[in-house]
């Protein structure tokens, strides 16, 4: 992978593997790292995966990000 560069986080190995799997089905190279979530504020580790991709492949693996519903 050509300078990997942060697309997301996800709270488990098994959503990394979902999201890397849409990613890769979409021609985008993926791949995912423990996350280091205590420097974002939200504390513990819990599995957090953070999600890589190519630089030059970012804006597209954006577009295929689901969407987050609104916050009520």
């Amino acid at each position: 992978m050509e300078t990997p560069v942060h697309l997301t986080e996800v709270g488990s190995q098994a959503e990394a593997d979902i999201l890397c799997s849409l990613l890769r089905e979409n021609g985008i190279r993926c791949g995912d790292r423990p996350a280091d979530v205590a420097i974002q504020g939200i504390g513990g580790s819990g599995g957090w995966r953070e999600i890589l991709v190519s630089e030059d492949q970012l804006e597209a693996a954006r577009e295929l990000l689901p969407a987050t519903p609104p916050v009520d």
